[in-house]
This record gives structure tokens, sequence and C-alpha cells, in this order.
């Protein structure tokens, strides 16, 4: 069962702002900015609500105010200031920041709020290039450091999901107008971290081809059968922790001796193919080292 978390360290500020932790005591120590609650053994701690007042000073000291002279204003005063500075709809890290509380208290309304005033002024693709992909690389880092727990990721996780599957389905009525391949998307047995091959997904949609969408624990035997049925295939994996590092290259091997011929490529993205042995590929096998990459090969 996981704990929900409400009370947070100087070093889960830290890594949820982004401000150091010696220059959040230094803040609260010359300018009072924030109040912690103590230990019996005067360790910091610290409450949602100071999590959100110290997101908001971010966002006000990154658009130039000084910290002395936020520390001078009314409580009601530093939310009205970022309103203003948002209300010119080029924030992003005004939506991250959102996001992120939104995260934090399992608020799917600030959500939604946020992503509908996100997505007023710039297409789906402009939302998650700038927004999404920073917030989800965010969030692997504050799962890692055990800032948040995995009903956190997963909660966020999942909305996100949701978005991206509202606009998928907006492109998966349009017609096809390239017929030269067909991209077949698959992750390894194991592998449930679907999102990065969802979008990549939408892209290739995007770009006017036709996806076979086949997701997560996909085994490599039942990817030969689409061989049966379209003639230039191309293979694409997002491999975050499966396969794990010391059996990936084997991972590789086995697909490229089960899968590639004149007709077929492997393209492979993710966390985990800095881990891939390159040089003894194939020229029919493709590494990409980013998201973008990949999409500008399509």
């Amino acid at each position: 069962m996981n704990n929900i978390k409400s009370v947070f360290s100087i070093k889960d500020l830290e890594n949820l702002s982004g401000i150091k932790a010696h220059t959040i005591r230094i803040w609260e120590k010359r300018y009072d900015i924030l109040q912690p609650m103590r230990t019996d053994t005067n360790i910091r701690l610290y409450d949602l609500a100071s999590l959100q007042k110290l997101l908001n000073i971010t966002l006000l000291h990154d658009y130039g105010y000084k910290i002395s002279k936020i520390a001078t204003y009314p409580q009601e005063k530093i939310p009205s200031l970022v309103r203003e500075i948002i209300s010119t709809k080029n924030a992003k890290n005004h939506a991250i920041s959102a996001f992120k509380m939104a995260m934090m208290n399992f608020d799917q309304e600030l959500f939604f709020n946020t992503y509908n005033w996100l997505i007023a002024d710039k297409s789906f693709k402009e939302v998650f290039h700038e927004v999404f992909i920073p917030l989800m690389n965010e969030l692997g880092l504050l799962w890692q450091s055990d800032t948040i727990t995995p009903a956190h990721e997963h909660f966020i996780s999942y909305l996100v999901k949701q978005k991206l599957l509202v606009n998928t389905e907006k492109l998966q009525v349009l017609k096809q107008t390239k017929f030269d391949k067909v991209f077949v998307l698959s992750l390894p047995m194991n592998e449930i971290h679907e999102l990065g091959l969802m979008y990549l997904n939408y892209e290739i949609l995007l770009n006017g081809y036709k996806t076979i969408y086949l997701g997560e624990s996909m085994p490599i035997e039942n990817l030969k059968d689409l061989k049966k049925h379209f003639n230039s295939i191309v293979f694409v994996s997002y491999l975050t922790v499966q396969p794990d590092r010391d059996s990936i290259n084997e991972y590789v091997a086995k697909m490229t001796a089960e899968l590639v011929d004149d007709n077929t490529e492997l393209w492979f993205a993710g966390r985990l193919v800095e881990f891939i042995n390159k040089e003894e590929l194939s020229d029919k096998i493709s590494i990409f080292d980013s998201i973008s990459e990949l999409i500008d090969r399509i």
C-alpha cells in the first residue's frame, strides 16, 4: 500500500522546484519566505501549501523578480502576480508546476484546467513536446529520488495517456496518405512504461502512415505474424526498464534474427538504448537517442 505523501523534506522541495536546498535555507533565514515544521531532532518538514508557495516564488524569480522583493509582498499577492505572468500563455514552467501540484494533490480538476488553458493556445504536439515530455522526464527523476510515490506517477501518467488517446483517435479516422511502409509498435516482455510508445504512435499517424499498435509485453515470436500481412514493416520499440541492460544486446540480436529481412527495419528508442552495442548492428536497425530524433526520421 502506498502512503500518500503530504509532508516533504527540504530535499523533496529541491527536487520538485529545482531550487537548491542550500538556497531554500538561505531564503528562509534571510527573508522568512517559508516557515517549516520541525521534528524533535530539528529536521525541516514542509506541507503542500509550502510547496505551492515555493513553486510560485520560483516562477516569479525565473521572470526576474528579486527574492528580497518577493519576500515583502503580502501572502495573497504572490499568486496574483503568477496569474498575471501566465496570462501571456507562454509560461511552460507554470504549466509544469501546476501539473506537479495536480499530481501531489491527486487533483484531476487542476490537471484538466491546466491542460485546457494550454490547448487553447497551442497544438497538442506543442503541448506534448514543450510540457509533457519535460514533465515526464522530471517524474522519472522524482520517482528515483523517492520524492514521489508510484501512486503519484501512475495518477499523472494515466491522465496524460487519456489526452494521448483522445488525440490519437482523431488521427485514426483520417485517410492514410503514405503507403511505402507500415509501423508496428510494441514493447518487450514486462515493459509497462507505455507513454513514449503511445506518443510515437500519435506522431507516425500525424505523418500519414498506417500504424499497428500492440503495446506492452509483446513476445518477439508474435511479431513475426505481422510479416504475413504487410510487406514493408518498421518495428518500433521503446525501451525504458526492460530488457535489463545486461541482456539488451541479446534481445536486439534475437529481434534481428527473428524479424529482419530486406523489407523489415527495427527502430529502438528509450532510456535503455544507450546500452545497445551499436558497432555490431546491421543497417536495418536504427537507434534513436530521443523522441525528437526518431520523429525527424519518419
